[in-house]
């Protein structure tokens, strides 16, 4: 890469500081966890799940720790997800509405999916043990700002965007009906009705004019 290229990377991130801080956490974590035995790593995690167990004891604490580990221990996809949708998101929104957005779809997304599956043990619909199951990560806030972006591109082209989002995460709800694919279905809804946030951002993106652009 020439210096110019380097010169529009580091732009690029640095108009996302939020975004890029988060993933070098994340890269950090990661790092630790590789240096885990299999079962410590499992009960480590497991005090930061936002488990029905945890959430009931230390709520604030593990909606904030679970957010800083990725469960499977790889870093690099999430380089490209982050650098695509959330870097996106908070170069558009500014980083304190791009937050509020994660934040809102982290926990909201979080309390009404543990409390549905709470629901479903009390009626004998999942396992008592459920309300230790290992939950840490960030595709629920993700899955949200995916979603507010649909805002960002200009009628009619937001149509299918938003059309292909409501697929990927309404089909595996559809199919496997976990509580996790719960989770990140609200998140979708709670990215939408996130448009206030989005008002006065500054012109929709055309995908046509890029095209027209790169035409010269």
């Amino acid at each position: 890469m020439d210096g110019g290229g380097r010169r529009r990377v580091w732009a690029y991130v640095r108009g996302a500081p939020g975004t890029y801080v988060w993933l070098g956490i994340l890269f950090l974590t990661t790092v630790a966890l590789h240096h885990m035995s299999p079962d410590f790593e499992e009960d480590f995690l497991r005090q930061r799940s936002t488990n029905i167990h945890e959430l009931s004891s230390n709520p604030v604490r593990v909606l904030i720790a679970s957010a800083m580990w990725i469960d499977g221990g790889f870093w690099w996809p999430y380089v490209v997800l982050y650098s695509v949708f959330h870097a996106q998101a908070e170069r558009w929104l500014g980083t304190v509405r791009w937050l509020v957005v994660c934040v809102a779809a982290h926990v909201l997304a979080t309390l009404i999916s543990e409390g549905a599956l709470l629901k479903a043990i009390r009626d004998g619909m999942a396992p008592a043990s459920a309300v230790n199951t290992l939950d840490v990560g960030v595709s629920y806030a993700l899955a949200g700002v995916v979603a507010v972006l649909a805002y960002r591109i200009v009628v009619p082209w937001r149509y299918p965007y938003l059309a292909v989002v409501l697929v990927v995460y309404a089909v595996p709800l559809a199919i496997g009906r976990t509580f996790t694919d719960f989770g990140h279905f609200v998140s979708v809804l709670i990215g939408l009705a996130c448009y206030p946030l989005v008002r006065g951002r500054g012109k929709a993106w055309n995908p046509k004019e890029t095209v027209a652009a790169l035409r010269g």
